[in-house]
């Protein structure tokens, strides 16, 4: 496996509409910072999800990870969740963080706010697209048509798996 640099990122998002929308400003090294879809407050040991204003698609040869930027870690955010993006994914991605900081204080987090990084790896063997619950998450039914060009392409087998993925959202 291989973290992709910035310019094969870049070439990814243009291709495959991997973050949507995209801005190049948040091209950062080796990942794409992702922003908050709605502001947030945390109260101390409140568990909440925190919702990417960015749709995210992995391409079939593709997984990604996720790391919240290192500001809220200090501040006293904790992130429960294994951050991890499969193949074949398409949605809004949810980081589940609790508040756990020192001085008890509520924690607010701004819609906008560059929150996570997202890394893309290369990954080896026959494309296993994404075939659980999540498929589609926080999409709307526009979002989502933006993509089927996209997924009859890279997806030989696409009618069969829409059948799944259409199956699940409803």
């Amino acid at each position: 496996m291989c973290i992709l640099g910035k310019d094969r990122l870049k070439e990814l998002i243009e291709k495959y509409r991997c973050i949507y929308p995209f801005d190049y400003n948040l091209l950062d090294g080796d990942s794409y910072i992702l922003t908050v879809k709605d502001e947030t407050t945390l109260h101390y040991l409140e568990h909440q999800n925190i919702i990417s204003y960015e749709i995210v698609f992995t391409p079939p040869n593709f997984v990604a990870h996720l790391t919240a930027k290192s500001k809220y870690g200090r501040m006293g955010l904790s992130f429960l969740n294994a951050a991890k993006v499969h193949s074949g994914f398409i949605g809004r991605l949810a980081l589940e963080i609790v508040n756990l900081s020192n001085d008890r204080k509520p924690i607010t987090i701004k819609r906008g706010d560059p929150f996570m990084h997202i890394e893309f790896e290369t990954r080896e063997g026959s494309p296993a697209p994404y075939m659980g619950p999540y498929q589609f998450q926080f999409m709307s039914e526009e979002e989502i048509r933006m993509y089927i060009p996209i997924l009859r392409e890279i997806f030989p087998n696409y009618e069969e798996l829409a059948k799944v993925w259409f199956k699940t959202k409803a």
